[in-house]
């Protein structure tokens, strides 16, 4: 705990692939990165926004504070908020920090909005709303259309089939520009905030931005930056024995109908994003420095999920595969502050940076966390967490739908994915294969492995609660049946 209350500075992309920051793009992040430590293994609580986001600034599982999805289908709204009896940061911090809030707000609780208070402690400088009310008054359009849409399937209830529009990996040239873009405007009214503080109190900036999430419609000089991009290696490629209820899941409705060399124009455009981002990124930490407050500043750098990009064929996340749930986690403490490391291997989850942020300031929230602080870890008490297991859930996008269960634990990684009646299981030993090829449930030399993270998944299940279940398998009967399955497709792929 700091005698001094320091600076607090969170900055969160919306669906960046870690992988994206080991191309040599993003120098004012890996500034970040250079002057802090690393986590080299997080994984997100889910890979969807407002449950993500649900989840880290609560320090609990989507299914015990209740955020679950995006709460846009009104019969499944209430799936999408946060328990009024959890805390968050800033509910925790607002009164004795200057809370600034800008860039995309996706923290959804019981009740009025947070930017909707009356005399909110917190200062919203910018939110979707009054982007979109800017582009209204300033007679500019917002990047996208119709184009850079397509309909898709997507369950309400888990029990009723809807038609709903979702973005697909269209690219475009946003001719509007910087100032009009979704970030740049976060990020130019976060400078003016920054500008107008309160300096007799500690800072607490919430930058949360919306790059390099969908639509790919970005402004110049980002759209040209790159002339090309190298695709991963499993990029176009769908796996014999991935769950085929992807094809059920916005990820392979829009994903699969994209081949590999499609997909590196939109990797280019992607890459361009980024890199927009961490120009945002640059500016704010300036600022910082000209302010002579970077130096005694607490900054994290982190995203709410990854984005698959047609890894596996699939796109946006949605997915428990390792681009849609690792994520990038960067935390730089104040001058004099020293860690037992500079690059940590641990697997830690999303849900652990609350309890870390609130060791390290004395917070104490109302509510119980399901995290596990890290400071142990980074003060060299700990070389482990005392919780072996990481847990990921998802239960649809705008509405109750698709529904999967992830454990992992000692490398391995096991998925249930859930669509109606039918549940499909994967098996992956992630440090050997980190590409996810090869579903070793189809091995039966891995049963027992099998069998040990399903009994954990289903008693961390009960333990929330769920309303999901993963039913008893019998895993000979499972590969027999999903063998003929494939066997027949593969024989009509050739005929």
């Amino acid at each position: 705990m700091m005698e001094k209350k320091p600076n607090v500075i969170i900055i969160m992309a919306d669906q960046l692939r870690y992988d994206m920051l080991e191309k040599g793009i993003t120098p004012n992040i890996q500034q970040i990165a250079e002057d802090g430590v690393v986590f080299n293994n997080c994984y997100c609580a889910c890979p969807l926004c407002v449950p993500a986001r649900g989840a880290f600034f609560t320090g609990t599982y989507p299914g015990n504070n209740g955020s679950m999805i995006n709460p846009w289908a009104p019969v499944d709204r209430s799936y999408g908020m946060v328990k009024k009896e959890f805390d968050n940061l800033y509910t925790l911090m607002e009164n004795q920090w200057n809370s600034i809030h800008a860039g995309k707000q996706h923290l959804y609780t019981e009740g009025e909005k947070l930017e909707c208070r009356e005399n909110s402690p917190t200062k919203f400088a910018a939110t979707d709303d009054t982007y979109f009310q800017h582009l209204k008054a300033e007679g500019r359009r917002k990047p996208g259309g119709p184009e850079f849409r397509t309909l898709v399937p997507e369950m309400a209830e888990g029990k009723y089939t809807r038609a709903v529009s979702y973005s697909i990996p269209t690219t475009g040239c946003y001719e509007e520009g910087y100032e009009h873009f979704y970030d740049g405007f976060y990020t130019e009214r976060a400078l003016a905030a920054l500008k107008e503080r309160d300096t007799s109190k500690p800072l607490l900036l919430n930058m949360m931005y919306l790059a390099p999430h969908p639509p790919f419609d970005i402004p110049e000089p980002w759209y040209s930056r790159f002339e090309k991009a190298e695709v991963s290696e499993n990029v176009g490629i769908w796996y014999d024995r991935q769950s085929p209820l992807q094809m059920y899941n916005l990820t392979g409705a829009a994903g699969s109908r994209y081949s590999r060399e499609q997909w590196k124009e939109v990797w280019r455009v992607y890459e361009g994003l980024v890199s927009l981002l961490d120009d945002c990124v640059g500016k704010i930490l300036d600022e910082l420095k000209r302010q002579g407050i970077y130096d005694d500043s607490l900054i994290i750098f982190t995203a709410d999920h990854g984005e698959m990009l047609g890894s596996h064929r699939l796109f946006q996340k949605m997915c428990m595969y390792e681009e849609s749930a690792r994520t990038p986690v960067y935390i730089k403490f104040p001058k004099g502050y020293s860690c037992s490391k500079k690059k940590y291997d641990q697997y830690i989850s999303s849900i652990d940076i609350f309890p870390t942020i609130c060791e390290f300031l004395g917070l104490h929230p109302v509510h119980k966390v399901d995290g596990e602080s890290l400071m142990p870890i980074l003060t060299g008490q700990k070389q482990e967490l005392d919780r072996k297991e990481l847990y990921i859930q998802f239960d649809g996008n705008g509405a109750r739908s698709n529904f999967q269960r992830c454990v992992m634990k000692d490398g391995y990684k096991l998925i249930a994915d859930i669509f109606k009646d039918e549940t499909y299981l994967e098996l992956y030993q992630v440090e050997k294969d980190p590409y996810e090829t090869e579903n070793l449930v189809f091995d039966p030399g891995y049963d027992a492995k099998t069998e040990e993270l399903l009994k954990l998944l289903r008693i961390h299940m009960e333990e929330m609660n769920d309303e999901q279940k993963v039913k008893e398998i019998c895993l000979n009967e499972f590969r027999d049946q999903y063998n003929q399955a494939f066997g027949k497709r593969v024989f009509e792929q050739k005929k």
